[in-house]
């Protein structure tokens, strides 16, 4: 064990060891992962890290791995890397993530990247997190402050919304409708329809 240890922390450096340590790296046997995606504020983290704790999982959230390598809020990456810079690296930490009987918080550009969310699918079960464009508003004052990637033309959340919201689905296993719930409705809801018994 000590060598697999040794091995993930050489590979992955020892920021992403740090972050993801408690969630048992092994490369055999099934990866019974529940991957989160959606728009900002649906509750990944959130109601990712309440669900994980009332179902007996791992936790791993995509955006601190990234905030951990860089050394920087995802908005400052944002402004220094640019948006294809940042996407980049959302990028590699997602695709190199392995973890077995994990909640996993991703972020809400994730899907941006085929191979990431390809890889993501190949080891868990995705949930997309559905929250309509008003709600994402109200939750959400600032998209910049928030480090929220915008790509090409987009400005405001309905524009955000509907450039992601085909690919939310594309990639979806399961789809969890979460306007009008709060995080403890939503992490039953999750669990309900991942098939868990809280």
């Amino acid at each position: 064990m000590q060598n697999v240890i040794s091995f993930f922390r050489a590979a992955w450096g020892k920021s992403v060891f740090r972050f993801t340590i408690g969630a048992v790296f092994i490369i055999m046997g099934s990866m019974d992962n529940l991957v989160l995606i959606g728009m900002p504020s649906s509750g990944k983290s959130t109601a990712g890290v309440l669900l994980a704790k009332r179902i007996g999982y791992g936790f791993i959230d995509c955006d601190l791995i990234i905030q951990g390598e860089e050394g920087k809020k995802l908005s400052e990456i944002i402004e220094d890397k640019g948006v294809d810079g940042f996407i980049g690296i959302e990028e590699r930490v997602n695709a190199g993530i392995m973890a077995t009987h994990c909640v996993i918080a991703t972020g809400g550009s994730v899907v941006y990247s085929d191979r990431a969310m390809r890889h993501l699918k190949e080891i868990g079960t995705v949930v997309y997190l559905e929250l309509g464009p008003e709600e994402v508003e109200r939750r959400i004052p600032s998209l910049a402050k928030r480090g929220v990637v915008m790509r090409g033309n987009v400005k405001d959340v309905k524009g955000l919304h509907e450039e992601r919201k085909p690919l939310y689905e594309q990639y979806a296993d399961i789809t969890v409708s979460c306007d009008n719930k709060n995080i403890d409705e939503t992490v039953e809801a999750i669990a309900l329809a991942a098939g868990f018994e809280l």
